[in-house]
This record gives structure tokens, sequence and C-alpha cells, in this order.
């Protein structure tokens, strides 16, 4: 895959000022990836001191809560900067995290893609991969109405899912519970993901890293796969 361009790695640094000036500390590093209409940030070494004590007292579901609330935030502030300077509207920005390996992901998605980003290939493992997903997601809640897959780098996969949520998750979310309900997906998801995947048969190669995010909204899912 082609280095990112000087204006991708100037938003990139751009993130981790954003990221430092929220919650008192910036990442060890934010490496883009561009493909199509996706935009990746990911990120290592990004835990404040805050975090840092929840997690040390196994309090992750209340650090997820409230990096969520803090993401807000800075996801609208970076929403507007994509727009303006892609002069492409974002349909959407996704992001999680990973405590225990202290890495994390944050994705715009485009409406269109941008011209400047090279355009993404069906892989060999595509049919496999797709499936596998879709077997996952029947296990955990239900079978999702459309599954996309991409490449976007040797190692890393993105899989966008559309209508996955069940009535209960939407009642749930209609009275206020959406935060609760997307730390219990996340733990149910990448549990089921991790421990009954087939992934690493079907790319030969261990899966490192899952990261899970929803748009609750429009009922969408991205789900990152990074390989060794």
């Amino acid at each position: 895959m082609a280095a990112p361009t000087q204006k991708i790695m100037e938003i990139s640094s751009f993130v981790s000022k954003l990221l430092r000036q929220n919650f008192g500390k910036g990442p060890l590093s934010c490496y883009p990836f561009s493909r199509s209409h996706f935009l990746i940030f990911y990120i290592r070494g990004f835990l404040s001191p805050i975090e840092n004590v929840l997690i040390e007292n196994q309090d992750i579901d209340n650090a997820k809560i409230s990096r969520n609330v803090v993401m807000k935030t800075i996801l609208t502030e970076l929403k507007g900067i994509l727009e303006l300077e892609f002069q492409q509207d974002v349909q959407s920005l996704y992001h999680d995290w990973n405590y225990l390996n202290n890495t994390g992901m944050i994705t715009a998605v485009f409406e269109k893609e941008i011209p400047s980003f090279k355009s993404v290939e069906q892989f060999p493992e595509y049919k496999d991969f797709i499936a596998e997903v879709e077997r996952i997601s029947i296990l955990v809640q239900k079978k999702p109405d459309k599954i996309e897959a991409f490449q976007i780098t040797p190692k890393l996969y993105l899989v966008k899912r559309y209508g996955i949520l069940v009535p209960i998750e939407k009642a749930l979310i209609e009275n206020g519970y959406e935060q609760a309900l997307l730390v219990t997906k996340d733990k149910l998801e990448k549990k089921y993901f991790y421990q009954h995947g087939h992934f690493d048969e079907i790319f030969k190669k261990p899966v490192t890293d899952i990261f899970v995010d929803w748009n609750l909204k429009d009922d969408r899912s991205l789900t990152y796969f990074f390989l060794h």
C-alpha cells in the first residue's frame, strides 16, 4: 500500500492532538490507512490516567462508557475537518478500543469514494470471510441484511454489516440504554469472533486484534480484523 499523503499525515497528527486535548494524554502513535471511501486511524499506546485506574481495578466497562462520551465531542470536530479537507460528506464515524492491547481504531466513512484514495479489490478469501462473519452474527443476534468486506492492507480487513439490530435492542436504544447496550454488544461479539470464529483458518494467519463499533441510528456496524 502506498504511503499516506502529506494531507492524511497532517490529519493523523490532528487526531492525536484532539485526543491529547480531550483526555490529557495523547497516543504513542496514530497511523492512517486510506482506501476507497474509508479513512482509518490505527492508534497505539493511549490510556488516560483515569482510565488506567479504572482498568487496574478491573472496571473496563466504565472506562469504555466514559471514553465513549468524550469521543462524541472528538468525532464531531473531526467530521467537520474531514469534510472541509476532502470536500465530501462523512456518512458516519466509528471507533473502538482494545484496552488490554492498548490499541484502537477511528474510522471515517465518506459518502463517496475519495479520488486520491486507492480503490479496493476483491480478495481470494472474500466469500469464506463473508460466510464466517454471517455465521457468527447469527449466533450472537441475527443474520445481517447485507454484509460487505474490504481488504484495506494485507493485514487489515474491514467488514460492514447492515441491519443487525434485533427488536429488543431497538427498544433498549429508544429507552435510553444505548451506552449499556454498546458495552454489552462489544464484549459479546468480540468473545464470539475470537472464540468461535475460524478466521485464522480462512486467512492462514492468526488474528491479533478485533475491533467492532455500531451506528445504532442507521443500524450498521464496522468490524476490523488485524492479522499477524
